[in-house]
């Protein structure tokens, strides 16, 4: 259901995620683990949530394909507001650094499917 580039950047995620999430393991212990899980989960659950409405879309013409985009994309960056929020709001414990950047990091990597080339 979902074009090669979506699950090639969700993939990409996934193990960016595992990675950063040993490394704050590493660094800052369990808190900062879960931190770098939660960043990547707030990502790669809104990409993989908008990629899923932008493909039901209606793709009979150009104007319903955009406001197909649109909305995804809208989608998306609600979501991981409100996921960011709560996370924050919600974790007394959380590692500042390791979650933003776990965030942004996979945040970037959503934004190069762009770049994937859909041999399909």
């Amino acid at each position: 259901m979902l074009s090669k580039p979506i699950r090639s950047v969700l993939c990409w995620q996934l193990i960016a995620t595992a990675v950063l999430t040993l490394a704050a393991a590493l660094w800052t212990g369990v808190h900062g683990a879960l931190s770098a899980a939660l960043g990547g989960a707030v990502s790669a659950g809104a990409g993989w949530l908008s990629a899923l409405v932008a493909a039901k879309g209606k793709a009979g013409s150009a104007g319903g394909i955009l406001i197909a985009a649109l909305m995804a994309e809208g989608l998306k960056i609600g979501l991981m507001a409100v996921l960011l929020w709560a996370v924050l709001a919600n974790y007394e414990g959380v590692v500042v650094a390791a979650f933003v950047g776990s965030f942004l990091v996979t945040a970037i990597i959503f934004a190069m499917a762009f770049f994937v080339r859909d041999n399909e």
